[in-house]
């Protein structure tokens, strides 16, 4: 099983992915690996969460599913169960640690403030996701933060666009960023999936710095 950090690590951009329909989750998953685009997170903010990660972990090999927006102890084993190899959260508790820890699924915590990085690298956290990241401080709050708590690498998600994620890969405590522009709704209502290969392709030739 890899690493959260080896997942960062496998491409510059993890597109965050709500699905609203079960028929879309395999053709939009081919679309985003044909483009470069191999790490996704599949949010649990729809009915469709869990069954699109099973239908994706099936059908596409090549993609690398985590499943986002876990929020209660229970999602962890359904998660793991449907075929996801990591987790994404919007924030930290015990709960979700004790969790992480019970069900064997690699979390990507989310923090937002210096003080909740703290408390994540306390419980053994060293990969966070910053988010909402540009309420939060953007390209500012991670630079800041990199001195004295240096040992941290990011994901900051929360804002981010094609035009300002090659300044939030330039922060050397970022490893790779989130967004949802790689899925525009309009593209997949329309199975423009060409569209979305081209999206992720762009993607995926952001370098990190």
């Amino acid at each position: 099983m890899k690493t959260i950090l080896e997942i960062m690590r496998t491409s510059p951009v993890i597109p965050v992915i709500a699905i609203d329909k079960l028929e879309h989750a395999v053709p939009l998953a081919r679309a985003l690996v044909a483009g470069g685009i191999r790490v996704l997170e599949i949010t649990l903010r729809t009915q469709h969460g869990l069954p699109a990660i099973r239908a994706i972990a099936d059908e596409v090999p090549d993609a690398i599913v985590g499943v986002g927006t876990l929020t209660s102890p229970e999602e962890f084993g359904a998660s793991r169960d449907a075929g996801a190899v990591f987790g994404v959260s919007p924030g930290l508790t015990a709960a979700l640690i004790a969790a992480s820890k019970s069900s064997g699924l690699p979390l990507l915590p989310g923090v937002m403030t210096p003080s909740e990085v703290m408390v994540a690298r306390e419980a053994g956290f060293r990969q966070l996701k910053l988010f909402p990241a540009v309420p939060a401080g953007g390209v500012g709050m991670l630079n800041g933060i990199a001195g004295p708590l240096g040992d941290v690498t990011f994901c900051p998600t929360g804002g981010i666009s094609q035009e300002t994620a090659a300044q939030f890969l330039a922060c050397k405590n970022v490893a790779c960023v989130g967004g949802s522009w790689l899925t525009p709704k309009a593209a997949i209502e329309a199975g423009d999936w060409d569209k979305i290969t081209e999206l992720a392709r762009a993607a995926s030739a952001l370098k990190k710095a």
